[in-house]
């Protein structure tokens, strides 16, 4: 008889252990560069202004806490999509835009792997190198038997190494699934240009292959919403059918309520229906109905102008605040000693700095430093700030004098 004793060892997944070992650390000189949560320079998790009151409405106009249903608060979703493709009255009425609110973005990838891998019949997926470590998890765990991962940064140059990203979704098999970061790629901070984007859908288009955009930072790489959105707005212009992860957690400032919305854009509404028949069923065996507090206050900001207008203008400071960090841990890590070269981190964008670190050396900045982040050594912009910038650059270039 199998017993719970015989499950395999595993140990904790890299960002809870690292995070632990972190709570754990007395030193008064620790630094918290591992989630990407945006910071106050006090280092206090930061929440926006308009979100608190968002929230106080949400609370005074409840009544009830009945069920939602599967696919979740449907003014939400409107809007999420709107968000994401501009003016979509038409293409909403019509089904050919519809959107499911979701359990965070995560949750979004999620339904939409299992519906292409159910009902599609889809069994490759190939997502960046690097990437966010649950790309590749999650399609697993839906079914897609072949995970392949595409050239994206050339780690030599650390610049995006375009011409292999070209070769290898050239080489895709019809139908494959290609999952792409619209903008603030994590964990690299390197995004394409318009021009190589429209390079990527032709060869998307001629090859048959299928759209799966992730976008967590819409804002927060150019500072513009909207022009975030824009490589998600050239692949619809260009009539593809594709599936796009939307996370409210990073725009919001609202990390714990898991607020998502999985848009799809399909060519002809005629089979809307079934469809969302589809989706139901599917989120209906994962988590039954998702949550109402987080995306009805996301909802209230994006349907109400003034609370919109305050949110909007809300990224201008976040975006500048972001650049400035790079500009200063750049010109720290310069003072301290080259070592390499630096124009990276702030060639970069959105909220993550790729430093390109070993893992020794990242244990290295652990150990006796007291520096936290995880292995790929990918760190929260944020986490820095003008109080401890110059002492990680000194513990960096210590780390690498001492060619750990």
């Amino acid at each position: 008889m199998v017993q719970f004793s015989d499950v395999p060892v595993v140990g904790q997944v890299g960002y809870i252990e690292v995070n632990t070992a972190f709570q754990n650390d007395v030193s008064p000189l620790k630094v918290d560069l591992i989630y990407g949560t945006f910071r106050s320079e006090d280092g206090s998790i930061y929440l926006l202004p308009v979100v608190k009151r968002a929230e106080n409405m949400v609370v005074n106009d409840t009544l009830n806490h009945d069920y939602l249903s599967p696919t979740g608060i449907e003014g939400f979703s409107k809007s999420a999509c709107r968000l994401l493709l501009g003016d979509i009255e038409k293409l909403w009425n019509d089904g050919k835009v519809f959107g499911v609110q979701s359990i965070g973005g995560t949750g979004a990838l999620k339904i939409g792997a299992e519906f292409l891998s159910r009902h599609m019949n889809c069994t490759t997926v190939y997502y960046p190198d690097p990437s966010w470590e649950m790309h590749g998890a999650v399609f697993s765990f839906s079914g897609f038997q072949n995970k392949i991962q595409y050239r994206y940064m050339n780690r030599e140059t650390l610049e995006i190494d375009f011409e292999g990203l070209c070769e290898d979704i050239s080489n895709a098999p019809v139908d494959s699934v290609v999952i792409l970061h619209a903008c603030g790629h994590n964990p690299t901070g390197l995004d394409l240009s318009k021009e190589q984007w429209r390079t990527i859908a032709e060869i998307m288009k001629e090859r048959k292959l299928i759209p799966f955009f992730d976008i967590a930072y819409q804002g927060m790489a150019s500072g513009d919403i909207e022009e975030d959105t824009w490589a998600i707005r050239h692949f619809h212009s260009e009539g593809f059918e594709f599936l796009c992860a939307q996370s409210f957690s990073k725009m919001f400032t609202m990390y714990n309520e898991r607020v998502g919305n999985l848009t799809i854009v399909q060519k002809s509404g005629h089979n809307i229906g079934s469809l969302k028949v589809h989706i139901e069923r599917i989120v209906r065996s994962l988590y039954s109905s998702p949550s109402n507090h987080g995306a009805m206050a996301v909802f209230q900001i994006l349907s109400n102008p003034e609370l919109y207008d305050e949110w909007s203008s809300s990224f201008k400071a976040m975006a500048a605040r972001m650049i400035e960090l790079r500009k200063a841990f750049r010109k720290a890590l310069e003072e301290e000693g080259a070592f390499r070269k630096w124009n990276h981190i702030t060639d970069q964008k959105g909220m993550f700095i790729l430093l390109h670190l070993t893992d020794n050396q990242v244990e290295y900045l652990r150990n006796f430093h007291h520096i936290y982040m995880v292995n790929s050594g990918r760190v929260n912009v944020t986490g820095l700030n003008f109080t401890n910038i110059s002492y990680v650059a000194k513990a960096i270039i210590d780390t690498l004098r001492k060619n750990v």
